[in-house]
């Protein structure tokens, strides 16, 4: 059953000056400025060779931040076919310094236990296993598209030789993390547009609450959303419950959190429009998505929704351009509540400011963005501290 938003939130959700918001922010803070001074220590972390680049997320670990980007050598943006493969970046944090880059996979390479199909390997993401493992997820494309898993060494910063088959687990029983499974069961949670064989990805990624870590998944051409939760093997993705109403819209990539009363929310890309909001009490059943007033003009990106302390970070692209390229204004709000909410930064640039990721390590929020010298069409991605 799909639910109403919760009236409190409705009343309270376009109040932008409430108290609460305003406290986080200090008088006369100028979010574009703050913004500036965040750009303006970005590093590349994309190799000098490489045409394009899309869609980065990290982990950090001691002194060493470990970055996962999709690139390829032909064009810029992300639609190179075959032509996409993934990297691991090592960065020294102290001095902001490219250490070495991996190659993660490749169209038709061969590992110890499998090959690859000679199709595009797309949408990696990466998460600290153990004290010496670092666990990264890609995509390959092919008939069926798969997900697959590869574990990287932090010791002699070397891959394992083998792949692994990621699992998803639905109501209808666990299976290789493939498009279908995903469709099935959102299915029968309602949703009634076509199946897809490629696009499913993990997307937004890991939030660790109360012992768990979850992740929103999605297949980007099917419109399709979920909360899963990741279990302790790191490999198998337990879908709880589907967000896909209204179907009108074209919701897709989504960020999500629990608010302090327990709530779940999730932001969704919308690409007929602008962004789209969901709650939900326990997960499974979800409110029909709406926009809302503190997001007024979205465009159709990536959102992030993070918690750093006791403090929500609301990022969104904003529709509105600079110096004609697209994807080119990019805001983060913050908030205690997820009702009131203030603008913490602006981030303004002809070279666009889009994907961006953001994680708190040791006292400090770093971040990775996807960067462009093509009006937006991605080219690199960027590193530095947020704050």
């Amino acid at each position: 059953m799909k639910l109403a938003l919760p009236a409190c939130l409705l009343l309270l959700v376009g109040c932008a000056a409430a108290p609460d918001g305003a406290q986080l922010i200090p008088d006369g803070w100028d979010p574009k400025a703050a913004g500036d001074r965040v750009m303006a220590g970005l590093v590349r972390v994309t190799a000098p060779h490489v045409k394009g680049a899309h869609d980065a997320e990290f982990v950090c670990v001691g002194d060493r931040a470990y970055v996962v980007e999709h690139d390829n050598d032909v064009s810029p943006g992300h639609g190179a076919g075959k032509a996409q493969y993934c990297t691991l970046t090592v960065i020294d944090l102290r001095n902001l310094k490219v250490e070495s880059r991996h190659l993660i996979a490749k169209a038709g390479q061969r590992f110890a236990n499998v090959t690859l199909p000679d199709a595009q390997v797309f949408v990696p993401r990466i998460i600290r296993k153990d004290e010496r493992t670092l666990r990264t997820y890609f995509c390959s494309q092919s008939s069926e598209e798969q997900t697959w898993c590869r574990d990287f060494d932090l010791e002699t910063r070397t891959f394992a030789p083998e792949l692994i088959k990621a699992r998803l687990k639905t109501s209808s029983g666990t299976f290789d993390m493939t498009p279908g499974p995903f469709h099935a069961d959102a299915v029968a949670a309602g949703l009634r547009r076509p199946a897809m064989r490629h696009g499913l990805y993990i997307f937004d990624s890991f939030k660790r609450l109360d012992g768990r870590t979850y992740v929103a998944l999605n297949n980007f051409p099917g419109k399709q959303n979920a909360l899963a939760v990741l279990h302790d093997d790191l490999l198998t993705f337990e879908v709880i419950g589907h967000y896909n109403e209204p179907q009108t819209e074209q919701l897709s990539e989504s960020a999500v959190n629990r608010l302090p009363d327990g709530t779940w929310m999730a932001i969704c890309r919308n690409d007929k429009g602008n962004y789209h909001f969901t709650t939900s009490r326990d997960g499974r059943s979800w409110t029909v998505g709406r926009p809302m007033p503190f997001v007024p003009n979205g465009l159709n990106s990536k959102p992030t929704f993070e918690r750093f302390g006791d403090v929500y970070h609301l990022g969104w692209q904003e529709d509105t351009k600079v110096g004609g390229c697209s994807r080119s204004v990019f805001n983060v709000d913050v908030s205690r509540d997820g009702v009131h909410w203030a603008r913490k930064y602006r981030f303004e640039s002809a070279d666009s400011f889009q994907y961006p990721a953001f994680r708190q390590h040791e006292g400090a929020v770093w971040l990775t963005v996807t960067q462009s010298d093509h009006k937006g069409s991605s080219d690199r991605i960027m590193f530095g501290r947020l704050e």
